[in-house]
């Protein structure tokens, strides 16, 4: 027997520190980006360019909120579980769509405000609740992903609501995940 104390053993996987830090990392890139915003000849196409940004964003979200109706309509005992996770998701939406320019307010909230978007096929949902939130945890990491990848060419103030957002995603993932561990 060793005469010092080892260390005990841990779980796999990442680790909440690890995951709030990379979040953290995110957030300050986006910060750092939207710091060293510079006046250049692009600056006349920066409003139509945030614009899409936050149509494309706005877009995303109300798929993946989508998402957790589909699963939450196929196994209604998640909704204690979930039903936190799509407000947030549905609260990004509707930031997302919120103008960055009061004279005409995006594509996608003047969509809702004429009457009632054209329904998409609901989300196809495993039949296993487990499974669903496993679908779910991959569809809030990639979309997490890809709004990293997205907002280092984003304007400074989508930027920081993109990290935000990105930031938010991964923790959702993570919490989706993390649960399904501890059982």
């Amino acid at each position: 027997m060793p005469s010092y104390r080892t260390a005990p053993r841990s779980r796999p996987g990442p680790r909440r520190r690890s995951l709030l830090a990379g979040a953290a990392g995110v957030a300050s890139a986006a910060l750092l980006a939207g710091c060293s915003d510079s006046a250049d000849s692009a600056a006349d196409e920066r409003p139509s360019a945030a614009r899409r940004l936050r149509a494309a964003a706005a877009k995303d979200s109300r798929e993946l909120l989508r998402q957790y109706d589909a699963v939450l309509a196929a196994h209604p005992s998640l909704d204690k579980r979930l039903g936190p996770l799509r407000g947030e998701v549905k609260r990004h939406a509707e930031a997302f769509e919120k103008s960055t320019d009061d004279a005409s307010p995006s594509p996608a909230a003047s969509g809702t405000a004429a009457g009632s978007p054209p329904k998409a096929p609901s989300p196809s949902v495993a039949p296993d609740p487990d499974a669903a939130v496993r679908d779910l945890a991959k569809a809030e990491r990639e979309l997490a992903d890809r709004r990293g990848r997205t907002l280092l060419d984003a304007p400074a103030e989508e930027g920081r609501l993109l990290a935000s957002v990105a930031a938010a995603g991964a923790a959702h993932a993570y919490l989706l995940t993390e649960t399904e561990n501890d059982k």
